[in-house]
């Protein structure tokens, strides 16, 4: 065989070993890119995303976009070619699988959680925005979880609304906890409750529930220090004045509560708040409307940017990592609460948009 021909021979085996190895070769790693935008303005999959009734809304136009990120899945182990494909692309991230699921979190383990964080995120948002527009919203404290084998399983129920323990009244979910630390490991708790299908049966006539019953519950010591417990967490339950339903499938997390809180605001009042302007944003936000840090704010910046969006509402905790590489064509507006989002959306509705807070990278 000619000298030359044989080097091609093992330049051609070396190269299809070496892809061999690429696609074969396993790496610990999980991709994010850009994942679709949505209008919460607008409709999803053939349907409003925010639906409304029971009160007076207004025609909304202009965008409102919430925005997404794609990852890989907790169970999808990346090839040596992908990772490097990733690291390559300027739109997509490569990072340690276990900085997504850490602890070894199984698929459907983060899908779970991710739709709780969403359920939750639109809960909060509901909250937000009436609390915005100074709409009335009732509270109560309520059992949120019970841990399987503690010693509330059977006597508390999720849902069950918490009056008082020990005979002190219960403001919010902390004080639940603050309560029951204040005992020792095998002494009672007393718990004022109304229990949950009493308090839904009132719900759902408009009422508040009346009467409470009391149920002890004996604690028992903390499996990593030596903390009284019960084994419930707190939370909160809110009761509105009408009905507000957010419908979109496929989507989880909690990174989508402000852009749901603006949307719910611009459908109660009448005019648009962008003034007919492309908006996107992120962020997470709590029952007093205070805007949370999201993950992946570099290919959301460029999900926005794709889908047309001219200003990006950016969560203050994301705005460093957020200047430092901003698409063409898109300005950031830096929020921190669900007021200031409202301020700089007037702001855009007037063309005052030289006055809008940015973002900085120091």
């Amino acid at each position: 065989m000619p000298r030359r021909t044989a080097t091609m021979l093992a330049s051609t085996l070396v190269f299809i070993a070496l892809l061999c190895a690429g696609v074969f070769f396993k790496v610990p790693y999980a991709e994010m890119s850009p994942g679709p935008t949505v209008n919460t303005l607008g409709s999803a999959d053939g349907e409003p995303v925010l639906q409304i009734s029971g009160r007076k809304t207004y025609p909304a136009t202009g965008h409102l976009n919430m925005t997404t990120v794609r990852v890989t899945g907790a169970d999808y182990r990346m090839n040596l070619f992908e990772a490097m494909y990733g690291w390559l692309a300027h739109d997509n991230v490569v990072v340690p699988h276990d900085t997504l699921y850490p602890d070894g979190k199984t698929e459907e383990q983060s899908t779970q959680e991710n739709a709780e964080e969403f359920s939750q995120s639109q809960e909060s948002a509901k909250v937000a925005a009436l609390r915005e527009l100074d709409i009335p919203v009732k509270s109560r404290v309520v059992v949120a979880t019970v841990v399987k084998d503690s010693p509330a399983e059977g006597t508390l129920h999720a849902g069950d609304v918490i009056r008082a323990v020990d005979g002190t009244p219960i403001e919010k979910p902390g004080d639940v906890a603050d309560l029951v630390v204040k005992h020792k490991p095998g002494e009672k708790v007393e718990f004022s409750i109304v229990p949950a299908p009493d308090a839904a049966a009132a719900e759902k006539a408009g009422k508040e529930p009346e009467g409470t019953e009391k149920v002890t519950v004996t604690t028992v010591k903390a499996p990593d220090d030596d903390r009284a417990i019960v084994g419930i967490a707190a939370g909160t339950d809110h009761t509105f004045p009408f009905t507000i339903d957010i419908h979109l499938a496929d989507v989880g997390g909690p990174s989508a509560g402000l852009m749901f809180a603006l949307g719910i605001v611009d459908k109660l009042t009448p005019g648009d708040l962008t003034g007919g302007k492309f908006v996107a944003g992120t962020g997470t936000i709590d029952d007093a409307g205070k805007v949370g840090p999201i993950g992946g704010i570099e290919m959301k910046l460029v999900g926005a940017r794709n889908a047309g969006a001219e200003y990006f509402l950016t969560p203050g905790d994301n705005c460093a990592t957020a200047a430092s590489d901003i698409p063409d064509g898109l300005k950031l507006v830096k929020v921190e609460t669900i007021e200031d989002a409202a301020d700089s959306l007037e702001k855009i509705r007037a063309g005052e948009t030289a006055g809008l807070p940015s973002c900085t990278t120091g």
